[in-house]
């Protein structure tokens, strides 16, 4: 690819700013933003905070502002107008010629992109089509079961979209999707047109994920047999339905298994009602719910575990724990109805599911416990897909030339 002959001036805003691996203390929007630059690109990051726990960063020719950091002026302002503020101090200092934001924290920017004279691209992930995602993977094949559900999308769509999503939507120059679902519902639902729709799955950095041997101590510290098998998932737990589905599941298997355990990594609004629904479910001895973690330790517990459960609509398939999960060749089990679905391949380097199947997850479970299901062969094809599919060099091209295209639109 031929360089920028004159410096284009970018912002990548995201409040959050995830760690890809051990070997790093950046993630992909770091990957992203010295790619570009790399490519002739000026690029300042606009975030919530960092490992490193510094308001200002200068590295690899990237600017960086964490607004939640050491030294920070914004700390008790909400990000969303942090942003807007931050943004609008760097703008008057030098223009930037385009905004792309991966979440939905640079609205503000975006209604004045027309005063301010620049250019705005969302991710897909900025709206809450995931919402939708997430009706559809709890569906069940019944009449009442699918009028249930058409019921429920219509208002969900009904909401989101008069709620945000049209908002952001109108005022976006561009939306970048991680797979074809999204396009579609984009498209055809919300009525944006293709053409300005770019498709780019993000790549990262993979340098850093190699295979590490099971931390044993861990296990010990949890209080788990040598013997034990363990099932892994996170969750936010904002979404009670799909922690119970996963529990219904469990909760079979830890009758015919009894070396089992399942660990469930993370904390939200919703953590008092799930350690109520364990103990309901006398799973009490079988189930152990970790809190947040940090990176690191998330790290191990992806090392120890022998399954990754990601039955979530709202993954993009991307992120860092799941990486790490399909690089340590664990087996994956993933949602059918979302974005993980075209990155696995049931049968082959993993197994895709509707997340209200809990009869089929039970005995798909149970089949892995028991070894007649080849993991090793499995594991082995999903850490050469991770190795393979994230080609941080196709990524940076993708966006390069997508920036290109949406500037060339610049006096439509």
């Amino acid at each position: 690819m031929k360089k920028l002959s004159k410096d284009i001036n970018v912002c990548l805003i995201s409040r959050r700013f995830q760690i890809l691996s051990r070997a790093t203390d950046m993630g992909y929007i770091w990957s992203i933003a010295t790619g570009l630059v790399e490519q002739g690109f000026r690029v300042t990051v606009i975030s919530y905070s960092s490992p490193m726990n510094k308001f200002e960063i200068e590295r690899e020719g990237v600017k960086a502002y964490f607004l939640n950091d050491a030294g920070s002026p914004f700390i008790r302002t909400s990000f969303e107008e942090s942003v807007y503020q931050k943004f609008m101090e760097l703008h008057k200092a030098k223009p930037f010629d385009i905004v792309h934001s991966l979440d939905a924290s640079g609205l503000k920017i975006a209604k004045n992109r027309k005063a301010l004279k620049v250019r705005f691209a969302f991710d897909v992930e900025a709206t809450q089509i995931s919402q939708i995602f997430s009706i559809i993977g709890m569906s069940q094949e019944t009449v009442s079961g699918i009028l249930t559900t058409f019921a429920a999308l219509l208002y969900k769509f009904l909401s989101t979209y008069i709620g945000k999503d049209r908002e952001i939507l109108k005022n976006a120059d561009a939306v970048f999707v991680n797979h074809p679902q999204q396009r579609v519902m984009l498209e055809r639902y919300y009525l944006y047109p293709d053409f300005h729709i770019y498709s780019l799955p993000y790549g990262v950095e993979v340098s850093g994920l190699e295979l590490r041997e099971k931390p044993l101590e861990l296990k010990k510290n949890l209080g788990l047999p040598e013997i034990s098998q363990i099932a892994l998932t996170l969750s936010d737990m904002t979404d009670m339905n799909e922690i119970k589905n996963i529990l219904s599941s469990f909760e079979k298997v830890a009758l015919k298994k009894p070396n089992a355990h399942l660990i469930i990594v993370g904390k939200g609004p919703l953590m008092n009602q799930i350690e109520l629904e364990v103990l309901n479910r006398v799973l009490g001895s079988r189930v152990i719910l970790t809190g947040a973690l940090k990176s690191q330790d998330l790290f191990d517990y992806i090392s120890l575990c022998d399954i990754f459960v990601n039955l979530s609509s709202r993954t993009t398939g991307l992120e860092p724990a799941q990486i790490e999960a399909m690089s340590q060749k664990k087996l994956i089990i993933g949602s059918e109805v979302s974005p993980l679905s075209n990155i696995i391949e049931d049968g082959m380097d993993g197994f895709l599911i509707r997340p209200a199947d809990t009869e089929s997850m039970a005995n798909l479970i149970i089949e892995i416990f028991s070894g007649t299901i080849p993991i090793d062969e499995m594991g082995e094809k999903a850490r050469q897909k991770v190795l393979e599919m994230f080609d941080r060099r196709k990524m940076i091209g993708g966006l390069y030339n997508a920036y290109l295209k949406i500037l060339g639109a610049r006096a439509n």
